[in-house]
């Protein structure tokens, strides 16, 4: 066991970590009524637990959604205990915490087990007042009310509870349990679970695990601004995605974590299609068409830990002179965005993709350039802190030049498909409960780029 001022070293070095040391979000103003009617969910405990560093399993959570409790003092670690987190405000930060109701056990209850205490680190699933989650250390307990104790309570790290045991591990998001807002019309959803549970018009298409997208009808692009929408070019098509969750931690070393990683992987699929006149002055133009929203819950050993996931869907164009296109482009790849920390190079980015690309159709007439992508911004952060956010759009660029001679105007035409990916790792530090200090890694710019098509000729 190791001595309480090493300890107590130990949790402030962990309150300045990123995606591994943020509490609830700090978010202001009543709970959503989806938060408000939350379900509550069990919990568990920590107890003094001298035995060595452990290698802990990261899974998805079973039925039931266990959450976390861990008693302060040196050498304690989380394990299961039947308190739970009955409500939450964000604005006051107070916790209302209850014993869940069991039949009566020939078994002693001790009362560390029915009633929370200052120092104990509470790590929920979503409940009620807290939709994303609940990662908290009591500094107060205020006293008894109809639905249990109420505490007060500060952000907390998940240092606190892992210790100095490692996880590592991928976990699926199962796309039945992210929420999709269409922002245009003609948006459908279709997707496929485990058990050959399938959703949506092309649910018997989409495999296990994936969620698709489709932008069925043929979308007008206003590419000039303030351009009426009507005879701009138009875009259809679908994106499938198959998420997943990367999520590691290695708390050996005595000061900080040794390492740790969260970040957000997965397979891409997407097929569509741009055709029409493009004309304008070379500024993009972004217009959402879907945003997605899921709060996974993954168990790393008795610890939940709520993963915020957003993700907006896209179709962007940006054009420079007037240029006609009729392209269609399936394209297929994966991709990895995330954080990872090590103890001697701090927080890091990570970007990378491949994808590879088909054109079924490509054709572009007159003179000048377009730039076309169908892409997503993605997200990832816990209990409700953005930790990362990734811009991933796969696109096609076209080009095209005319020359004029004595009898016509004679032209050529390049087609090239692509993807870009930017984004940024942001940084939450807490230190002491002072105010939250924000701090932004560019991700850096990861482009490839090739080739599809080519031509000559006549230019309308």
């Amino acid at each position: 066991m190791r001595k309480p001022l090493v300890r107590h070293v130990l949790l402030v070095t962990l309150a300045s970590i990123s995606l591994l040391a943020t509490g609830c979000s700090a978010g202001t103003g009543a709970p959503s009524p989806a938060a408000a009617g939350a379900e509550v969910r069990p919990t568990t405990v920590a107890t003094a637990d001298p035995s060595p560093a452990k290698q802990l399993a990261v899974a998805g959570v079973p039925e039931g959604k266990p959450t976390a409790l861990a008693r302060a003092g040196g050498g304690e670690k989380a394990k299961q205990s039947p308190l739970k987190v009955a409500s939450y405000d964000r604005t006051s930060r107070r916790a209302v915490i209850s014993t869940e109701k069991k039949a009566p056990s020939a078994g002693p209850t001790t009362p560390a087990e029915s009633a929370p205490a200052v120092g104990d680190i509470i790590a929920s699933g979503p409940a009620p007042g807290a939709p994303d989650g609940l990662l908290a250390k009591v500094t107060d307990v205020a006293g008894k009310t109809e639905k249990g104790t109420e505490v007060r309570t500060e952000p907390a790290t998940l240092g606190a509870l892992l210790g100095d045991d490692k996880a590592q591990g991928t976990v699926p998001v199962d796309p039945a349990t992210v929420d999709v807002e269409p922002l245009v019309q003609g948006v459908k959803v279709s997707w496929a679970k485990t058990g050959n549970i399938r959703f949506g018009p092309q649910g018997a298409k989409v495999p296990l695990g994936s969620l698709r997208i489709d932008l069925g009808a043929s979308v007008p692009l206003p590419v000039t601004e303030g351009a009426p929408v009507s005879g701009a070019a138009s875009v259809a098509g679908y994106v499938q995605l198959a998420p997943e969750v990367e999520f590691s931690y290695d708390g050996s070393s005595v000061i900080a974590p040794d390492s740790a990683f969260l970040g957000l992987s997965g397979d891409w699929t997407s097929g569509w299609e741009l055709k029409g006149k493009a004309v304008a002055n070379g500024k993009p133009v972004r217009i959402p068409f879907a945003k997605l929203h899921a709060d996974p819950v993954i168990q790393v050993g008795p610890v939940p830990v709520v993963v915020n996931l957003d993700l907006t869907a896209y179709v962007q164009v940006a054009a420079d002179g007037a240029v006609t296109v009729d392209v269609r482009q399936d394209l297929k790849g994966d991709f990895r965005i995330g954080g990872s920390y090590s103890k001697a190079g701090g927080w890091k980015p990570v970007s990378t993709a491949d994808m590879t690309s088909t054109p079924v159709r490509a054709k572009v007439t007159a003179a000048g350039q377009v730039k076309a992508a169908m892409g997503a911004e993605a997200t990832v952060g816990l209990y409700g802190a953005v930790g990362v956010t990734g811009d991933l759009a796969p696109y096609v660029r076209g080009e095209a030049s005319a020359a004029a001679t004595p009898s016509s105007l004679v032209g050529s035409w390049k087609l090239y498909g692509g993807v870009d990916l930017t984004g940024w790792l942001q940084l939450q530090l807490s230190i002491f409960g002072t105010p939250v200090i924000q701090h932004r890694i560019p991700l850096g710019s990861f482009n490839r780029e090739w080739q599809l098509a080519h031509g000559e000729g006549a230019v309308a």
